[in-house]
């Protein structure tokens, strides 16, 4: 019983892994290293600092995001600055990787691609309090 679950907890890990080298080639890269450029530029000034690292957040999880999970948070701070996000950038973005999900999970193959659209449009609409940890 116990080879069996260790089989299984490779191959998991395993089609993860594929999972994020597909995700890399077909969109995550260039995805990543916009929010990484565009987390450089906010961080240009001293107020865009805060919303700098929720585009380094973002580049984390777009450039592999198979072995990623987010884990919610926060506080009264927290809740303030997601609904500044909400109000300015939030929405569009969220829509955007929802309307990408709902797209790739169109097919039965795409279905593991869209989930993780659904994950990062979560991200999107509070990435204020979370925090992206590494799953094995």
């Amino acid at each position: 019983m116990r080879l069996c679950c260790c089989i299984l907890s490779f191959e998991v890990s395993g089609m993860k892994t594929i999972g994020n080298i597909l995700w890399f080639i077909f969109g995550g890269f260039l995805s990543g290293l916009s929010w990484w450029l565009s987390g450089l530029i906010w961080c240009i000034t001293v107020i865009g600092i805060p919303y700098g690292r929720q585009c380094f957040k973002f580049a984390s999880l777009s450039f592999s995001p198979f072995k990623k999970d987010i884990v919610y948070g926060g506080g009264a701070p927290s809740l303030i600055a997601n609904i500044i996000w909400i109000l300015f950038f939030g929405v569009p973005m969220a829509l955007g990787n929802l309307l990408c999900g709902i797209v790739w999970c169109v097919t039965i193959i795409g279905i593991p691609f869209g989930k993780q659209f659904f994950k990062i449009a979560r991200l999107a609409l509070t990435p204020f309090g979370a925090k992206v940890i590494q799953t094995a």
